[in-house]
């Protein structure tokens, strides 16, 4: 407790004191016009990201930057619906009026990311391979959580438990080899578990940048398959109080999900506020309900800010809740799924949003406070945060949890970034982490109680010239996991503590050959330590039907990785294609030898956590074409491979190569904005590359549309409006990463699956309002 406390004065002191150097203000003044016309853009906007300020032009194309900082050099972007997006890197102890002139085109381009360094910076520029998905993607494909949502960026897939729980894969690796970061922050709630989701609110966020590849020099371990990085809006533009109001439903599980949103700047005092709220009852599949899988989940969140010219500091908090429903398959005579009574359930319980037993209660808890600082000649940017996260698994209302597991993380990142002189950009920065996690109350124990303590410290630079850029970097960490000792009748836990430490590089270049053709590349290493489950497992895990058995001795897992790309961008077309090789020695997984225990009168299979070396590699491809502008066609690609270079083996959870293909009528109509009618078709490949314990995955075909629009109310109002629908077909299928496929849902009968959902339709509506301008 006097941790919390502790960390709570040295936040708001940080704040609050931070104030003290908001003396001077100063403005930038601006325009924006037609590179053709030299016409004024009225609404285009100018975004500053690393300075967390945004403004929108007015009906002369003017814009004016309130409180930025009177020296330093940003990177500044603009945008405007049917121009290219530009970036510019602006000095701003010498720069007077600015004027930007974009060039029509039907094909955005030019996009800023955050992700990987120190710095915001121009996509093409970056050696990383970081995918971006846009808030218009997230909130209108049909999808039940955040990681759904991001599912379709190739690369990316998930691992499902229902329609509840997904957990994100990249390039085939997942659980605790993706680091998940909001706020700034690396979520911490139990990544390690099969049937533990991300808590995290989809309707906060604003846009999701997904890089693809090890990720230890910027986020230590646990980046050593990518990162999904989870961005929130820009605060409202000075003077403002602008909001939204989001509400949707969907047919095949009823769900229904609504967001409403207030946030404001008041002379660079920013705040915002949000709460979300979703219910769903049972979700369908193309030839049953399947019980007890419904959910709840609830968030509130806060934010109040300064942005003034020593840079901004923001402080974050939510809480975030979720309820969600488990069901033990099992079929009588007619195939029915059935109560533990032998009886079918009835529609009536199907839909019942009241949850039943067994079922979980998960609460997130989390404060962070964000700020860049012009600091000497450079700026420092800062992340502290604090995480509480509470998982109970109930098997009935009047008895303790079955498993409670309670864990307090406090973290910290520093990066400090030099000022830029002849192209060169050096970095330096230390992250660091404290968790310690207890069994609460839980009539049962997977994992003892634990400590972890983690440490580490980069340095990176960046060199830019002409049509290039280069980077370099190396970092050194440090991990200490001490788990204590516990006996009971029915568990025995031995204290151990385990060191870990590593040293990791990277290396990167870019190119640009024109305008429209790009290239980059990217050498990495990476490490990841075992988690808490893979060092000292020993018990029944109930959600996957298994007894799992946890080694003290494990090694750190150590990645080595090369990718490289081509990007070719114009007016009316935009293609890439990619390939990596990842070679990751001492790869952590669990198999079994066919070993059973028995426990509570029930034998369960025993599986141990093992080593061995494995071989990613894979390729990606994208082609978007706008031939017109009211045509669009999309179409991504992604394969991965895995073998075991021990066994010879395929490691398993390996998504199945995905081909997506979308065409879009995007017609102007009077009245409307941003009008369109699409229909979608994504092709699932077989997959029987598998190990051992797996079982080969049928490849499928699955038919999406949708419709949507933007009316405009009045001149400073709009509504939009979208109908979309997935599998509008209902074919039935079994994803290969699902858990509820035959093979993953029983160990005494292999037979036995659920499918994935069926067809799907959502409703939605999207309210922006403002309520000062």
């Amino acid at each position: 407790m006097k941790k919390i406390q502790f960390l709570i004065v040295v936040l708001l002191y940080t704040f609050f004191s931070a104030t003290g150097f908001a003396a001077e203000l100063i403005e930038l003044k601006g325009k924006v016009v037609d590179a053709e016309t030299q016409q004024p853009l009225p609404g285009a906007s100018i975004l500053i990201p690393d300075l967390r300020v945004s403004v929108m032009t007015n009906e002369s194309g003017e814009f004016t930057l309130k409180n930025v900082p009177a020296r330093g050099s940003f990177l500044v972007q603009i945008r405007y619906v049917g121009y290219q997006t530009i970036t510019q890197i602006v000095d701003f102890k010498n720069v007077g009026s600015m004027e930007f002139a974009l060039k029509s085109s039907e094909i955005a381009g030019r996009e800023v990311v955050i992700t990987g360094s120190a710095n915001s910076s121009d996509n093409k520029k970056n050696s990383t391979s970081i995918a971006t998905v846009s808030k218009a993607d997230l909130l209108y494909r049909p999808s039940t959580n955040l990681i759904d949502a991001i599912s379709r960026t190739p690369g990316v897939s998930q691992i499902t438990t229902g329609a509840g729980i997904s957990k994100p894969v990249i390039r085939g690796l997942s659980y605790n080899r993706v680091v998940t970061l909001n706020n700034g922050v690396k979520q911490q709630g139990q990544q390690w578990g099969d049937e533990h989701g991300i808590e995290i609110d989809q309707y906060s966020a604003d846009r999701v940048e997904v890089l693809k590849g090890p990720a230890s020099l910027m986020y230590g371990s646990d980046a050593l398959g990518g990162v999904i990085n989870i961005l929130d809006a820009l605060p409202a533009p000075e003077g403002t109080i602008k909001g939204e109001f989001l509400t949707n439903y969907a047919t095949n599980n009823g769900l229904t999900g609504s967001s409403l949103m207030l946030q404001g700047n008041e002379n660079g005092f920013v705040y915002r506020a949000r709460g979300s709220y979703k219910n769903a009852y049972s979700y369908q599949t193309p030839t049953e309900y399947v019980p007890n899988s419904g959910f709840n989940e609830s968030n509130f969140e806060g934010q109040i800010g300064l942005n003034k010219r020593w840079g901004y500091a923001h402080l974050d908090a939510s809480s975030f809740r979720t309820n969600i429903g488990f069901y033990e398959p099992a079929r009588n005579e007619d195939g029915q799924l059935v109560n533990e009574d032998g009886a079918p359930f009835t529609d009536e319980q199907n839909k019942d949003r009241t949850l039943a037993f067994p079922k979980q209660d998960v609460r997130h808890y989390k404060v962070a406070l964000n700020s860049n600082i012009l600091l000497g000649e450079g700026s420092l940017k800062a992340t502290l945060g604090y995480q509480h996260n509470l998982r109970r698994e109930l098997e009935a209302a009047e008895e303790d949890p079955a498993l409670f597991l309670n864990s307090y993380t406090y973290s910290y990142d520093l990066k400090y970034s030099f000022n830029e002189v002849n192209g060169w950009a050096p970095v330096v920065g230390a992250s660091g982490e404290f968790i310690h996690s207890l069994n609460t109350g839980g009539q049962e124990q997977l994992i003892p109680d634990f400590d972890s303590q983690a440490f580490g410290g980069f340095a990176f630079v960046k060199k830019t010239w002409d049509k290039n850029t280069f980077n370099i970097g190396a970092r050194f960490d440090y991990r200490k996991m001490i788990g204590k000792d516990f006996h009971t009748d029915d568990v025995d836990f031995g204290a151990f503590s385990n060191k870990f430490s590593h040293i990791t590089g990277a290396l990167g270049y870019t190119h640009e050959f024109n305008d429209a053709l790009s290239f980059k590349a990217n050498a990495g290493s990476a490490f990841r330590a075992p988690n808490i489950a893979e060092l000292s497992s020993n018990g029944v895990h109930e959600g996957v039907f298994r007894y799992e058995v946890g080694n003290p001795n494990l090694k750190p897992e150590q990645s080595y990785q090369f990718d490289a790309s081509f990007d070719y961008e114009n007016k009316y077309l935009s293609a890439s294609l990619g390939g990596f090789a990842n070679y990751i020695n001492d790869y952590i997984y669990y198999n079994t030898s066919g070993e059973t225990k028995e426990v509570d009168g029930r034998n369960f299979p025993v599986y141990n956590f093992v080593q061995d070396n494995a071989f990613l590699r894979g390729i990606e491809a994208s082609l978007t074409l706008h031939p017109v502008s009211f045509i669009h066609l999309e179409n991504g690609f992604s394969f991965t491979r895995a073998t075991n270079r021990t066994t010879k083996e395929s490691l398993p959870f390996i998504p199945a190569a995905t081909l997506r293909n979308e065409l879009r009528f995007e017609p102007k109509i009077n009245g409307t904005e941003h009008s369109y009618l699409s229909v979608g078709i994504d092709n699932f490949f077989k997959q029987s590359k598998i190990d051992s314990f797996e079982q080969p995955s049928s490849g499928y075909t699955l038919l999406n549309a949708a419709i949507g629009t933007t009316v405009k109310l009045s001149k400073t109002q709009d509504i939009t409006v979208y109908i979309a629908g997935k599998n509008l077909l209902d074919k039935a299928y079994y994803d290969h990463l699902s858990r509820f496929k035959p093979g993953r849902l029983s160990d005494e009968d292999p037979t036995l699956g659920i499918y994935n959902q069926g067809r799907n339709v959502t409703f939605g509506v999207n309210i922006p309002f403002t309520l000062k301008k």
